[in-house]
């Protein structure tokens, strides 16, 4: 393997509110619609990992509940691990460093301002299954059998 022969691992969670609804956020660097998240770094477990990137990006604290979903970004060779999670303390803020904009989003909203890429995974934490879902991307739309997102 040579040394370009690397993962990056992302972390994301997926909060909802008593309404149904899901938090987002509209990413600064690109104006796209994503849960919050972010790389995890070397010296930080999975679960603190997830709990300070959600933090940094909306300024809540949350309690990770279940992994619902492993996706990868095949051009870019980004892991996902994607979690459902419940606000323990704080309101969102309205905007952070990292995020230009943070709302609850119904699943409608969710379906039209996301990518196919990232919508999914909203769907996947909402559906109640026991097991993850595996899914692969290249960064906007689904590959392979998973050719489009499943109806709401």
């Amino acid at each position: 393997m040579t040394a370009s022969a690397r993962h990056s691992v992302s972390v994301a969670a997926i909060i909802v509110n008593d309404a149904g609804q899901v938090l987002m956020t509209q990413r600064r660097d690109n104006g796209h619609w994503e849960p919050p998240g972010g790389v995890l770094e070397l010296s930080e477990s999975i679960l603190d990992g997830l709990r300070r990137e959600v933090r940094e990006e909306t300024g809540l604290e949350i309690e990770p509940e279940r992994l619902t979903g492993v996706y990868k970004n095949m051009p870019r060779a980004i892991v996902a691990l994607v979690f459902r999670a419940r606000v323990l303390d704080n309101s969102p803020s309205e905007t952070t460093e990292e995020a230009a904009r943070i709302e609850w989003l119904s699943r409608e909203q969710v379906a039209t301002r996301c990518d196919e890429a990232y919508a999914v995974r909203v769907h996947d934490a909402l559906v109640a299954s026991d097991t993850p879902a595996i899914r692969s991307h290249n960064g906007v739309d689904l590959l392979r059998d998973f050719a489009s997102l499943p109806s709401w």
